[in-house]
């Protein structure tokens, strides 16, 4: 059964409809100025559909909080929650099919970036049984996919634009369909625009923004000054689950509204000048009394000073060095910790800043506050821990050559070169799949069968399978050999885990 959503109107006075079933499958671009009714726009899309789909907008400015009241969608206000939090959170909601708005204000924008990438990392990744069709919205998407470096880090950068090259690239086969809105294409990042094949493109006045636009529907660009009469709430159409050919259409009316209105003319007030004047210009509030800081003494004049006194220095008493058997019982603890950290069932999937501050949390707990290690080195134990690889067995000569091997691949997968290469050094049978996944942090067993062909493209392993499916990993020049192992067992049946 088709189910069309009653958009509008097109310009010839036709009912303007949507197909949601192939919306599912090609997703949309929605590109206006502000003021040109882009929000309205999602707001029309949403409230159509919600009886049909689940939904969940990602809303920067807590647009669309007011969902919640007439459709029931829950609203997260991801200030009050952290990244992991927030992944698990949107597992959840696929699992349970609930509709959801993460509403990001208050955030500032590196956060927003930071949180809406584990929301819809939690979204991506839950596993296959789960791939309910559901619609995601990200409102003002040049935001968390960027055409270019601004002022965050370029970690949470990655982290987004990540996040929504995952929606739109790849997000389909697990039923998410990606519809994303942006102010100003030339700022939204190509890849993740170019994925989307339906399109509503609203008021815009840069000619590098018409341009593009003109592109994605297809027109000449002398057309493309028509996007500057557009008025408020018209869009122009393309797409296969809009229209075959450009087609002008008028949003109709929504059923809710923003929180925050638009600001509109009123009578100013009738104050009187002398009123006006005692208000505005009262004396301030008498101001908080903090403590005088010590003006900071002249540096030369120290140095002046110190080189006449006498020379009377006392060397001050050295701290004792801890020795080797202190550093190797600290080592331990610090693994122990690690280990059992790692021990919880979902450790795999946290991102590593969570891991990092859990990791100094306990380590203070145990006393070990003064040797906790920085987050560089903390990637590195957590590398080792995943594989199962202690301090000491680190410490190894063998292991060492494993470690320069693994240090040839990128970080991240690291650990499931370190994890096979322990097995085979143990003899063990090969990882599973699900366990391999783990060990890189993913669901996806789709994902652990692409790293080891990766890792054996490098010339670093080589995989076999035999007759009845059991896999054999070969360490390549080591010639350490896992015995064979089922590719689909239990990650609790592999052993080492």
């Amino acid at each position: 059964m088709t189910v069309a959503i009653e958009m509008g109107q097109t310009t010839a006075g036709a009912p303007a409809a949507l197909d949601l079933e192939e919306l599912l499958a090609t997703r949309l671009l929605v590109q206006g100025n502000s003021g040109s009714g882009k929000s309205h726009l999602l707001r029309r899309l949403l409230e159509q559909s919600a009886p049909w789909v689940q939904q969940t907008i990602i809303d920067p400015e807590g647009d669309f909080v007011s969902l919640g009241e007439r459709f029931g969608h829950l609203v997260i206000d991801a200030e009050e929650h952290t990244e992991r939090g927030l992944q698990a959170a949107g597992e959840r909601a696929r699992i349970h099919r609930v509709s959801t708005v993460l509403n990001l204000e208050g955030l500032d924008a590196e956060n927003q970036m930071r949180r809406a990438a584990a929301f819809l990392g939690g979204l991506f990744e839950v596993a296959r049984d789960h791939w309910y069709p559901m619609l995601v919205v990200v409102d003002e998407a040049q935001l968390f996919a960027p055409a270019a470096a601004g002022e965050v880090s370029d970690e949470a950068r990655k982290l987004s634009l990540g996040a929504m090259t995952n929606l739109m690239c790849r997000g389909r086969k697990r039923g998410l369909a990606g519809i994303i809105a942006t102010q100003r294409l030339a700022k939204l990042a190509k890849n993740v625009a170019a994925e989307a094949s339906n399109f509503l493109m609203g008021r815009t006045f840069l000619d590098i923004d018409m341009a593009r636009a003109a592109d994605l529907l297809g027109m000449e660009r002398r057309q493309a000054e028509a996007f500057r009469d557009l008025e408020r709430g018209h869009f122009m159409a393309l797409g296969p689950a809009l229209s075959r050919r450009p087609l002008g259409l008028r949003i109709g009316q929504t059923e809710t509204s923003p929180r925050n209105g638009t600001p509109r003319l009123m009578p100013m007030p009738g104050t009187a000048l002398e009123d006006a004047r005692s208000i505005i210009l009262a004396a301030p509030p008498p101001e908080t009394v903090r403590p005088q800081r010590r003006p900071s003494p002249d540096l030369l004049d120290q140095l002046m000073a110190a080189k006449a006194a006498p020379l009377d220095i006392r060397p001050e008493p050295m701290e004792p060095q801890p020795s080797a058997e202190d550093l190797a019982e600290r080592r331990e603890r610090m693994d122990r910790i690690l280990r059992a950290i790692l021990a919880e069932p979902d450790a795999g999937f946290r991102v590593i800043g969570v891991l990092y501050q859990e990791f100094v949390v306990r380590c203070r707990i145990e006393g070990l506050a003064s040797v906790v290690p920085d987050l560089s080195e903390f990637r590195r134990m957590l590398t080792r821990a995943r594989a199962g690889v202690g301090s000491d067995m680190a410490e190894d000569d063998a292991w060492r050559d494993v470690s320069v091997r693994a240090s040839l691949l990128p970080e991240d997968m690291q650990g499931v070169f370190m994890m096979i290469a322990r097995a085979a050094k143990e003899g063990w049978p090969c990882p599973s799949d699900a366990a391999i996944a783990r060990a890189y942090g993913s669901h996806s067993l789709r994902r652990a069968r692409r790293l080891l062909d990766y890792i054996e493209e490098q010339g670093l392993i080589v995989c076999q399978v035999d007759g009845v499916g059991r896999r054999t990993v070969t360490l390549v020049e080591l010639a350490w050999a896992t015995a064979p192992g089922d590719p689909n067992a239990a990650e609790q049946d592999s052993p080492g885990v």
